[in-house]
């Protein structure tokens, strides 16, 4: 991942600096309260911002009309139940206050997927798995961009139509061996592709990765990030501002792959979610 101390630097000044502009209501995301999904928790009015914590991640908070709300990612880990929002609202002077909001989630049983894959692709060599570990920080870096951007809208253009060959939330068999659930949306089409970005943003980094292949990372802003994998050419590169419907790359089947296909990932508050919640219809 091609990222700049300087860079990192600069987004967490922007961060405390920027304000937050608001959204319509026709801009966010639809909810489900579920594993994966995406919750929006009301905040009543205030004349700026407050700051949302959840999990331990910040978390995308924007003004609807006189009221303020926080658009929340669940885990797919996250456990039914209640689940508690950390808020500090701006006070007088240099007073805050702290407190606590809850929202429910509700189970979902996601169906099972098993898939054939060559063995050095279940069973690692210690090379391989050296290889894996150093690329898995570098991705959950990426994955972990809060930026001050404001997402102009969180219902987001399709980066390519094909058939859906394996949806989000699958339990995972390679080789009849269990891994994690499907963190994305895979869109089967030839090789050669174009992949377009479905929302403006910039690249912040690229990478070939074992298991991911040729991938790519935009931030939308606000804890709002997309992925790009399996992809026979990079077209962009780390620092690039990009607009809707840009080409960024082409699909393939490089990394752990059985077809040529995109796999379209959405993290929001470092939680990877169901894709189709934003995606236009």
């Amino acid at each position: 991942m091609k990222l700049s101390l300087a860079l990192c630097l600069s987004i967490a000044l922007l961060c405390l600096a920027t304000p937050v502009r608001g959204l319509a209501s026709d801009t966010l995301p639809r909810q489900l309260a579920v594993p994966g999904g995406v919750v929006i928790v009301p905040l009543g009015p205030a004349a700026a911002a407050p700051q949302v914590r959840y999990d331990g991640n910040p978390a995308f908070v924007t003004r609807v009309g006189d009221q303020w709300q926080a658009v929340i990612g669940i885990p797919l880990s996250a456990k039914p139940g209640q689940h508690e929002l950390l808020v500090e609202r701006p006070g007088t002077g240099q007073q805050a206050t702290t407190g606590t909001l809850h929202f429910a989630v509700t189970g979902k049983d996601y169906p099972a997927q098993r898939l054939k894959v060559a063995p050095s692709q279940v069973d690692l060599s210690p090379e391989d798995l050296a290889r894996f570990e150093r690329e898995r920080q570098l991705q959950a870096d990426a994955l972990a961009t809060f930026s001050p951007r404001v997402p102009v809208t969180l219902v987001f253009e399709w980066p390519l139509r094909g058939r859906l060959s394996s949806p989000f939330g699958f339990r995972r068999y390679f080789n009849d061996q269990a891994r994690n659930p499907h963190s994305g949306l895979d869109i089967a089409a030839p090789t050669g592709t174009p992949v377009k970005a479905p929302a403006a943003g910039v690249v912040v980094a690229t990478g070939d990765y074992f298991f991911n292949g040729k991938t790519i990372f935009i931030d939308h802003g606000q804890g709002i990030v997309t992925m790009y994998c399996h992809l026979s050419k990079i077209g962009v590169q780390p620092g690039d501002e990009i607009s809707t419907g840009q080409a960024i790359g082409a699909v393939g089947a490089t990394g752990r792959a059985t077809g040529p296909h995109l796999h379209f990932g959405v993290s929001l508050n470092r939680a990877m979610v169901e894709p189709l919640l934003f995606l236009a219809n």
